[in-house]
């Protein structure tokens, strides 16, 4: 089982970057899938997630209306588009996923099971 974190990078204040997540080891499809962060001296924090069988996505307060979560099992790689971006943005993202229970996704890193290593997001001018 490994997932794989991509499309971190250096952007300036009101840029974009698409962070993906590459799946092995496993069928995605079952699967809910996350995003967490974590700012220097800060715990890791949710971002967004959604599940893989009952339909719900919930956002950070802080994401809401600039990134969005989406997933293509297909290719078993999910994705986080950033757009807007500040400063406050920056962290280390890290991508995430957990069994479906058909009870929703998590924002709570507790909750997740495999983990891929992070991707770091610097947002400066």
């Amino acid at each position: 089982v490994q997932l794989q974190a991509s499309g971190g990078g250096l952007v300036q204040p009101g840029g974009s970057l698409r962070l993906s997540c590459a799946a092995s080891g496993f069928a995605l499809g079952y699967y809910d899938i996350g995003w967490f962060r974590q700012a220097p001296g800060r715990v890791r924090d949710g971002v967004s997630c959604t599940s893989s069988n009952n339909g719900s996505t919930y956002y950070a307060d802080s994401a809401k209306g600039r990134f969005t979560i989406s997933r293509d099992n297909a290719k078993s790689t999910f994705y986080l588009q950033m757009n807007s971006l500040k400063s406050e943005d920056t962290a280390v993202y890290y991508c995430a996923t957990a069994w479906a229970d058909g009870n929703g996704c998590s924002l709570e890193d507790m909750d997740m099971e495999y983990w891929g290593k992070g991707t770091q997001v610097t947002v400066s001018s």
